[in-house]
């Protein structure tokens, strides 16, 4: 898309403060707002950092200078101010985006991007700029970027402060928490297509029909394509969408608890009855990983925000609104209202995160959403949904993801609820588990071919070498019914290593005679392998750990002097990360006589054995 006419002028900006001028056009934020003075400032001055050439705000019924701040600041050049004249019936939010389709200024935009006044975009690509992520997205033929929340809660912070939001709250949901996954969209604007939306923007009826929808090609927040059917409708990413490599939109709905007393009695932009008591509080103080991402704006907001505030108009707007706050909340705290909050909101912070309750604005209707699907969309989601449900010539090893891909925080031990899986209780912790291994274990299914298998697998009186033990549940189970085997079990991933622990302090397990914990590292040195090799003598081996290749355990074996196992199993974090390897990993195990393939559910694992040696247990559901 060509870049449109500008428009605007910087004549009035102050020195240090010169607006973006990006090879990519005009680059628009579009926001509404109302009473947010303390936070005004920050919220430009970070968006201004990250590359928005143009940001226009809709305010309505401000009593503490918002709607001054954004007004002196389009007379500096630097954001554009619009009042929101809200008709009867319809909500300020709505409202808003009716007058932003027809502004001048968005429409002559290139991108766009819809998003409120506690959502601040954290780029995460390359240096942190718009250009920088869009040159990437347009290299990959993209005109869109669908941008998933990060929900951050209070970290614990209490009494209010004058910081910046994007330095106190440094606690977030985990990436895999699927209820907090919203998105806003960042795209290129054509309001002769487009209908703004607040989540993303819809096309026009008119469009439907013709070729317009193949030309949409939007990518999720890991660059990514995003699937088809998010052309035409849904606001949240699913687990085949969601991706957070590239962008996230921090989500900051609740900040410290004073901060909450105030914005509760303050209303909201979208006059929702109540929106902020504990239940909600409960969804959005979710503080499981830390994740500072944020911090990399910190020095170029500061700058920019140092510069606002040399001007007197804005300096004096701004600690105005800071003092306004402060007494109201001074004020407040002397009630007993205050205090039942508080303890309304320690307790609701209390909930575990699979407890929490996120429920749409409206139930869903299937057959009102066929009913308003064009038939390009119709025949977009049929496809889509014969194509999933194509059954594979074959199960393909490692496929049934149930731990999350990289790397593990658990340097908090927020409250989470337990679950009894064959006996072992398993936490439903999003920081570990992805979402389907969420619902197993609830249902007291997680891993439970292995579960069912394993015990009858083993040789008696044998030693059991488990390498990348994850969140150690089999070690736990194996250790219970195979009292008669000696474990040793190694897992090198620091916060994997934290989990296991915690779930065998759980069901009080400790590490003995019979059962050593290991967390050295060996899976990408031979050298290592093979003096563990030739420490434990294994009789079985169990590989999990990502990292591990077959050459080196090969190479590991030949140095080690020891006998090759009587049994190997390949369980799926290995696999679901390096398919590839499996013809290799099977070559191996026919060189040392392991020729037999156990029944095992091979989304799980895949195991091979001298058969006259190793009992063949049956086949078992996942």
């Amino acid at each position: 898309m060509a870049s449109k006419k500008k428009t605007g002028s910087n004549a009035a900006q102050k020195p240090g403060l010169t607006k973006h001028i990006s090879p990519h056009g005009r680059l628009t934020a579009v926001s509404m707002m109302k009473d947010e003075g303390p936070f005004v400032l920050e919220w430009i001055a970070h968006h201004l950092a990250v590359g928005f050439t143009d940001i226009v705000v809709y305010t309505n019924d401000c009593s503490d200078g918002t709607d001054d701040m954004l007004i002196r600041l389009e007379e500096m050049g630097l954001a554009y101010h619009r009042r929101n004249d809200i008709p009867e019936g319809i909500r300020p939010q709505p409202s808003a985006l009716n007058y932003a389709q027809d502004e001048p200024l968005v429409g002559s935009s290139d991108w766009v991007m819809v998003f409120d006044a506690d959502e601040f975009l954290c780029i995460k690509y390359g240096d942190g700029t718009l250009d920088d992520m869009i040159t990437a997205a347009k290299a990959r033929g993209a005109n869109g970027i669908v941008v998933t929340w990060r929900i951050f809660g209070s970290g614990g912070v209490h009494d209010w402060s004058r910081a910046p939001v994007t330095e106190q709250y440094l606690y977030a949901a985990p990436p895999m928490w699927n209820r907090g996954w919203g998105v806003k969209t960042l795209f290129q604007f054509d309001p002769k297509y487009w209908k703004l939306g607040i989540h993303r923007p819809s096309i026009k009826n008119k469009w439907l029909e013709g070729e317009f929808p193949e030309t949409v090609k939007w990518l999720n927040g890991s660059g990514a394509p995003m699937e088809d059917y998010f052309k035409f409708r849904g606001w949240r990413s699913i687990v085949r969408t969601i991706g957070y490599d590239w962008v996230q939109l921090n989500h900051y709905a609740v900040k410290s608890i004073d901060s909450y007393a105030i914005r509760k009695f303050r209303g909201n932009v979208n006059l929702k009855k109540d929106k902020y008591n504990s239940d909600y509080w409960a969804l959005q103080d979710r503080n499981e990983v830390r994740d500072d991402a944020m911090l990399r704006y910190s020095g170029e907001r500061n700058r920019i925000m140092a510069a606002l505030l040399e001007d007197p108009v804005l300096n004096r707007l701004h600690f105005a609104a800071l003092d306004r706050a402060e007494a109201r909340l001074a004020e407040f705290k002397g009630t007993e209202a205050y205090n039942e909050m508080v303890e309304g909101l320690k307790a609701a912070s209390l909930i575990p995160i699979d407890q929490v309750e996120a429920k749409p604005p409206q139930a869903r209707d299937p057959e009102k959403i066929a009913a308003l699907m064009s038939r390009v969309e119709k025949n977009t989601s049929e496809k889509q949904k014969a194509d999933r449900q194509k059954p594979p010539p074959d199960r393909k090893p490692g496929t049934l993801g149930l731990y999350v891909t990289g790397a593990v925080d658990m340097s908090v031990d927020p409250p989470l609820s337990w679950h009894k899986n064959h006996e072992i209780e398993v936490p439903a912790d999003p920081r570990i588990f992805t979402p389907p291994a969420l619902l197993l274990i609830a249902e007291g299914k997680f891993e439970r071919n292995l579960a069912r298998s394993l015990p009858k697998m083993l040789p008696k009186g044998g030693t059991h070498l488990e390498i990348g033990a994850g969140c150690g549940f089999l070690a736990a189970l194996l250790s219970r019914t195979r009292p008669d085997m000696r474990l040793v079990v190694q897992e090198e991933s620091a916060g994997l290593h934290i989990a296991l622990t915690r779930l065998w302090a759980r069901n009080g397990i400790a590490a003995g005679e019979k059962l050593r914990l290991l967390q050295t590292p060996v899976a990408d040195d031979a050298a290592a392998l093979a003096g563990l090799l030739a420490e434990v003598k294994p009789t079985t081996l169990s590989l999990g750990d990502p990292g591990l290749r077959p050459d080196v355990l090969q190479a590991a074996y030949a140095q080690s002097g020891v006998a090759p196992p009587l049994l190997l199993i390949l369980t799926y974090r290995l696999l679901a990360e390096h398919p590839d390897d499996l013809p290799g990993f099977e070559a191996l195990c026919q060189s040392w006589g392991l020729t037999a393939r156990l029944p095992l559910d091979a989304t799980l694992a895949v195991a091979f054995c001298r058969a006259a040696q190793v009992a063949q247990p049956k086949p078992e559901a996942t």
